[in-house]
């Protein structure tokens, strides 16, 4: 007579929707170079003062204009001050404009899409139809009248890319919390008396953080797009304070681009860097919190 005896299995815990998402977002190979590249611009740019000699705004007469060399590793710009240190300043400036701004778009979009999604049908037609205002007014006359009213200078362009950003968010928490609302669990919440800000923090949020990480590392980069336009045009971060938008302005001329490549070769560079490394980061955010990637 044979005896089966079945095996005893080292039984693993099951690995939680949150810990799939890294698993799936650390196997993005372009995602994973994405990251390491902004982590070292960023680490750079916040320690710049401590490896490197030079200010932003020091002026070295003997160097005006200077190509890159020993002293000046990217060289100089046209009043003797160096580019790499303006460079690391403008990256400060340029990820502060791009962050700050992300999360007032952030919150503003996600309030009006909560309210609108949970409210009623009056107060979810005036919400949809102030986003669909904003949404059709021309975009970039929209930033510029914005950016005449506001001025120059860092709160008032954060302001500017804040109050243009919102209406994407909104509409995709809206969508999101149309959904939500007929699920048991809110509908046992709001029979019991759960008041809206419950409804938000205890249901809403965490159903929604797929959509508001992709938006969050999306939005910076757009940030730090709109944060360049705006200063190369003369309408965000004026001078002296350095960011890779007016950097680009003060390089504009025929003269310093054909002879002085280096003064408008590395901002650019590393705003096109930036940009491309967000940029993999929320495309690997994206496809790491999308549920159907479970089923490949």
């Amino acid at each position: 007579m044979s005896v089966t005896t079945s095996p005893i299995l080292s039984a693993r815990p099951a690995k939680g929707p949150l810990r799939r998402a890294l698993d799936r977002f650390f196997a993005n190979v372009p995602a994973v170079i994405g990251l390491a590249v902004i982590t070292v611009i960023v680490g750079l740019s916040l320690t710049y003062q401590w490896w490197w000699a030079y200010a932003p705004n020091d002026i070295d007469l003997r160097a005006i204009s200077q190509g890159p060399s020993a002293t000046h590793w990217m060289g100089s710009d046209g009043v003797g001050r160096d580019v790499l240190a303006r460079l690391m300043q403008g990256g400060r400036v340029s990820l502060l404009v791009a962050v700050v701004s992300m999360f007032i778009s952030m919150f503003l979009g996600f309030i009006v899409g909560a309210v609108a999604g949970f409210s009623g049908r009056l107060v979810d037609g005036a919400a949809m139809r102030l986003v669909d205002l904003v949404m059709t007014l021309p975009p970039v006359i929209f930033l510029l009248v914005l950016a005449s009213i506001a001025g120059t200078g860092v709160v008032p362009t954060i302001i500017v890319i804040s109050l243009l950003s919102w209406p994407v968010l909104a509409r995709m928490v809206r969508a999101r919390f149309l959904e939500l609302r007929e699920r048991d669990f809110v509908v046992a919440a709001r029979g019991m008396g759960a008041s809206l800000p419950h409804l938000l923090i205890r249901h809403g949020i965490p159903n929604c953080i797929d959509i508001l990480v992709v938006y969050a590392s999306l939005q910076i980069a757009a940030g730090i797009l709109l944060e360049a336009g705006l200063s190369f045009l003369g309408l965000g971060i004026a001078p002296p304070e350095a960011s890779w938008g007016n950097m680009l302005n003060a390089a504009r001329s025929t003269r310093v681009l054909e002879n002085y490549p280096w003064q408008w070769m590395f901002p650019g560079a590393m705003l096109v860097i930036s940009v491309l490394a967000i940029n993999f980061i929320g495309d690997g955010l994206r496809d790491a919190f999308d549920p159907r990637s479970d089923l490949n």
